[in-house]
């Protein structure tokens, strides 16, 4: 379900069951909403709130790493597996389950 925020501070966000967009017709960019529904799937696989918890110390340990917003948010293991298949419209069907940790690094 779709629902529609002209402030969110990006294009989409997957805050299960719902996908926030900033425009309404966002909703038919394929790729986009391809992309947040990768990130339902992992919501799903961590319980929902496991999945937030986890994202938010990636984003923090990384934020102390790359010293950027942007290399902290781009190097959460999630969003390296969403934008890495976001073009592929068909990756959900074959996605294997916990996909996102195959790109934890040491």
């Amino acid at each position: 379900m779709f629902i529609t925020f002209s402030r969110l501070p990006a294009a989409a966000m997957a805050i299960y069951p719902f996908i926030l967009i900033r425009r309404k017709e966002y909703k038919n960019d394929l790729v986009l909403v391809n992309h947040e529904r990768i990130h339902h799937r992992q919501q799903i696989e961590l319980l929902i709130i496991p999945f937030y918890i986890f994202y938010l110390l990636n984003y923090i340990l990384n934020l102390f790493r790359f010293r950027s917003h942007h290399q902290a948010y781009l190097n959460i293991v999630f969003e390296k597996e969403a934008y890495k298949n976001e073009k592929n419209l068909h990756y959900l069907n074959d996605r294997k389950t916990f996909a996102s940790f195959k790109r934890l690094k040491p």
